[in-house]
């Protein structure tokens, strides 16, 4: 058996070439820039929360806000008061009113009454209930203007709006995971990681993107219902005011390129009513010019050629590709309501503090040096083949991730650990089937070939069960949980090179050369959970009313007294510390965290003598809040008497409903998607257990954060995520097992085929579950308040998915397929009684009774 010199030439360049891009993510800037420029210079993406980046405080512009719905209104004043039969003389702006003049002053009564029916009620606040337009007359005279109330809540419905649209735009130009909360009544925060061109970010945040399609004027002739505007290039054009269609109606904009002058252009799309518009507008108005209005500015103002029926159309202009990219943006995104005023910019350090990271580094290597570690004491020499595999999958999964461009984040470091601890799985599989062929006496390559022919289908249902689930979690979710995802597919694809083709061809290569004739893989310490004939399905009553009677009290748990919610989700206090030396982070955290204000995040600020100290909403009204900015800001105090608290806001969640609801969403499909899968490569029972079982995992890790009180947070999503792929993976594992022994011995009960199944992958799942353990409890003992939310669930988790796996998958697919088996024998027995009774005997006895 000889590996092909060109299949080990290829291996080798991948490694090579991989090892060379994943190089500069280990090498100091400065080593950096002294490389040739020919070998790869490119680092992953870190995020917000790892490494930073900008800081922008925008406000809503109060007074442009008005001014827009006072347009909007002044338009619908004009609507009721024709559709009722009342003749104004004028209704006109002045200042921050609509005033209406009446021709006739007894029909006052009557349109205070119709202008009336223009007011909204307001939902929230003190003021909740009450009307937001005030409206009175003074003989034929009659104001119409916004309430000081309606005015808040106007710019609270703008703000609001303002969160989506900006998420939506950053989203759009590709910049990944930001931070997007609310600050105070009129102000949003938004921190984007990296170096972000501010001017760019300016234009793209700051611009409210309103855009219309208008006609100019006759003979351009300025007059009334005629607005001068200009282009940028100083152009004036006679725009008429009326707009023939509103960039409402816009279902699409990308960026392409002239095939003439090779400058970029906007192409969009109109909807269907849109379009429909466009092609009446266009057909009505041949060799007439007419202008693309944004914000107040022509864009272009071509002349219509021919109707244009297509429902599409072009933006030309003076585009850079960047400037042509955020105006795609902007449009795909929406308009935001009111213009946003940057009243703020500075950088800021990484979102979990630079202590928490390097805790968080050091942890990581401790847990990666345990894993190697238990893997040498597992497979003695040929560990330190799985442990290279090992370190090869880590410097892969880098190569790629620089790469794809992805930028990596706290969940995205834990898609890596899921992948890596699904080449660790696959890596004790194939280790595990060569042992167990060569017990039955095989020689050495026929127990390699064997032994990864029989572990391959198991790691390919395996992995390929989490890439659909990765998938989908891409596709509909957004934000952290995209991040997950990619981090996720692209170490369970690497896997499949390294735990599987790498170790197949090293294995045989070692074989050939040192002319082993049984490959006896032993340990260092003679441990042998092999051969055991544990009959688990004795306890299966037990197994799963205890697993039922656990998550119906995590459900009880989520209900009350509920999850602690962090900043992320809740908002809470943001406060501005200034030091006159640089800030001690571990100190600080350290101190605000024994105030039991619940999650603390600690942010550098501007420099390192500015902190932002961030804590969760406090259970009650605003007299808790208060009594928690009392403890802020006496314990900065106590642990640093120069620093001085230099403001104090209320902030919102980083996490939006749609947001929240994407990510439900894309974890409900993925579980379909795999139940999906399983079924078709299994069967309906194997599928049923699989599923049923993973939600009793994951009720159990939610019951674990209620009981505990940990924080519930992005990085607590993380660790959900991260155990719905592992629990999955787990149950594929011993099902196949099943599934192979079925085939096997057809004629043994399904109970001990399935207790059979659970002793020989015994082994297999006492490995892999206490490498995982070994990997994540270095990070839950010393990872830090922020990493906790991730390792200590994680731990919980992988001991619930183990137990599982035996207790409660199996015992599923035991009632199922003794239901299935009783329903098939009697339905052959029906079948057999009514083909030894003819037909016409079995009327006659029917008959004759």
């Amino acid at each position: 058996m000889r590996n092909s010199p060109w299949l080990v030439f290829t291996y080798t360049v991948i490694i090579v070439i991989g090892l060379l891009i994943a190089l500069p993510n280990a090498l100091p800037q400065s080593v950096l820039q002294r490389i040739p420029a020919w070998l790869p210079h490119e680092q992953v993406s870190l995020g917000l929360d790892l490494r930073g980046g900008s800081h922008l405080v925008l406000e809503v512009d109060e007074a442009d806000l008005t001014k827009e719905r006072l347009q909007s209104l002044l338009q619908d004043a004009r609507r009721v008061l024709r559709e009722k039969g009342i003749q104004p003389k004028a209704v006109v702006r002045s200042q921050n009113q609509i005033v209406v003049t009446l021709a006739d002053a007894a029909q006052s009564d009557a349109a205070v009454t119709d202008l009336k029916t223009l007011a909204n009620p307001i939902s929230t606040g003190l003021s909740a209930g009450q009307a937001d337009l005030n409206v009175t007359a003074n003989g034929a005279t009659i104001t119409v203007g916004f309430s000081p109330a309606g005015i808040s809540a106007n710019v609270d419905n703008a703000v609001q709006q303002s969160l989506e649209v900006i998420r939506q735009r950053v989203d759009q130009v590709g910049v990944s995971e930001p931070t997007i909360q609310r600050i105070g009544g009129n102000r949003v925060l938004v921190q984007l990681p990296g170096a972000q061109d501010p001017s760019r970010l300016r234009e793209l945040l700051g611009s409210t993107a309103k855009m219309s399609f208008h006609m100019l004027a006759p003979n351009n002739q300025p007059g009334p219902g005629v607005t001068m505007l200009q282009d940028d290039e100083g152009r004036s054009y006679p725009v008429l005011d009326r707009v023939e269609i509103s960039g409402d109606r816009l279902s699409d904009a990308r960026v392409s390129f002239d095939p003439n002058t090779r400058e970029p252009i906007v192409s969009f799309r109109f909807d269907s009513a849109g379009a429909t518009r466009f092609a009446e507008i266009t057909r009505q108005n041949v060799g007439n010019p007419f202008a693309i209005v944004l914000d107040n500015k022509v864009l272009s103002a071509p002349v219509i050629r021919e109707p244009i029926t297509g429902g599409s159309g072009q933006i030309s202009g003076n585009f850079s590709a960047d400037s042509a990219t955020t105006l795609a943006a902007m449009l795909r995104a929406g308009a935001l309501p009111a213009k946003l005023t940057v009243i703020e910019e500075r950088t800021v350090g990484a979102d979990l503090g630079a202590d928490t990271i390097k805790m968080g580094i050091y942890s990581g290597i401790v847990g990666f040096a345990l894993v190697a570690a238990f893997i040498f004491v597992l497979y003695g020499t040929w560990g330190i083949l799985a442990n290279v595999a090992l370190l090869i999958h880590t410097i892969l999964t880098f190569s790629a991730l620089t790469l794809v461009g992805a930028t990596l984040t706290l969940p995205g470091i834990a898609g890596v650990v899921l992948g890596i601890g699904l080449a660790v799985d696959a890596n004790v599989l194939i280790n595990e089937r060569i042992r167990e062929e060569t017990r039955k006496g095989k020689g050495a390559f026929a127990a390699i070939d064997t032994g990864f022919n029989r572990a391959y289908s198991t790691i390919i249902d395996g992995n390929m069960t989490a890439l659909i689930a990765a998938a989908i979690l891409f596709w509909f979710g957004s934000g952290p949980v995209r991040g997950f995802a990619v981090t996720m597919a692209l170490g369970l694809i690497i896997s499949m090179f390294t735990s599987v083709a790498f170790v197949r061809v090293a294995m045989i290569e070692i074989t050939r050369r040192r002319k082993f004739k049984v490959l006896n893989i032993r340990p260092l310490i003679p441990f042998s959970p092999y051969d055991k004939h544990i009959q688990f399905m004795k306890a299966r009553f037990f197994g799963v009313t205890v697993s039922a009677l656990l998550s119906i009290a995590s459900v009880v748990l989520f209900i009350h007294p509920g999850l602690n919610y962090g900043v992320d989700f809740r908002g809470g206090i943001q406060m501005s510390v200034k030091t006159k030396e640089a800030a001690d982070l571990a100190k600080f955290r350290e101190g605000l965290d024994s105030l039991g204000l619940g999650e603390i995040t600690l942010q550098t600020f501007g420099d390192n003598n500015s902190i932002l100290v961030r804590a969760q909403r406090q259970e009650g009204g605003e007299e808790a809040q208060t009594a928690a900015v009392t403890k802020l800001k006496a314990e900065v105090a106590k642990i640093d008497p120069s620093a001085t608290v230099e403001g104090t806001d209320v902030i919102g969640p980083k996490v939006s409903g749609e947001l929240a609801s994407a990510g439900i969403l894309s974890v409900v499909i993925a579980s379909i998607a795999m139940l999906l899968y399983i079924w078709a490569r299994f069967e309906w029972p194997f599928a049923v257990g699989a599923i049923v079982t993973l939600v009793l995992d994951v009720t159990k890790a939610i019951g674990f954060f209620a009981i505990t009180g940990l924080d519930f947070n992005l990085t607590a999503i993380a660790a959900i995520l991260t155990l719905v792929g592992y629990s999955v993976n787990d149950k594929v594992v011993v099902y196949d097992r099943m599934r192979e022994n079925m085939r096997l011995y057809k004629s043994m009960p399904l109970r001990e085929i399935i207790d059979k199944s659970i002793n020989e992958t015994l082994a297999r799942s006492l490995y892999t579950n206490a490498t995982a353990f070994l990997a994540l409890v270095p990070m839950a003992i010393w990872g830090g308040s922020a990493v906790s939310s991730f390792a200590i669930p994680m731990v919980f988790g992988i001991l619930v998915a183990g137990a599982s796996s035996i207790f409660i998958a199996a015992p599923i697919l035991l009632f199922l397929g003794d239901w299935r088996r009783r329903h098939a024998k009697a339905a052959t027995a029906t079948d057999a009684a009514a083909e030894i009774i003819p037909p016409e005997e079995g009327r006659s006895r029917k008959s004759a009774s």
